[in-house]
């Protein structure tokens, strides 16, 4: 982790869809600032999705919890400003992989057929 870049090294875990848009913006953010993170999928692992369910009494996510703070249903530009706002890490020109404020192409406001086709099943818990 670059000094320039973070102050100190947070304890990071974060409640993600494997692949969804906002988990992706999430995850872009920690790989602008390269902040290590344990990520914990909700998808695969029931445990983990009861988990965040219990620390935020919701069921949406991305939830991130940094230092104890939790931070629930957030997109990758909110956890990027929060982090800015409490001196996690200072302002960088790097440009995320992906965007960090949108969902999945099969969500956006006027999806083209084949990007509904290629979302992912829908799974019942």
């Amino acid at each position: 982790m670059s000094q320039s870049q973070t102050t100190s090294a947070p304890k990071i875990v974060a409640y993600l869809k494997p692949w969804c848009g906002w988990s992706g913006g999430v995850r872009a953010v920690f790989k602008k600032y390269d902040l290590a993170f344990e990520e914990r999928d909700i998808i695969n692992r029931a445990d983990f999705f009861q988990e965040m369910v219990e620390k935020t009494g919701q069921t949406k996510q991305p939830t991130v919890e940094i230092n104890g703070r939790i931070l629930a249903d957030v997109s990758g530009e909110e956890v990027e400003a929060w982090l800015l706002q409490n001196g996690i890490v200072t302002p960088n020109a790097a440009v995320p992989e992906v965007p960090i404020n949108q969902p999945c192409a099969h969500e956006m406001p006027g999806a083209a057929p084949a990007a509904a086709a290629a979302a992912p099943l829908p799974f019942r818990r």
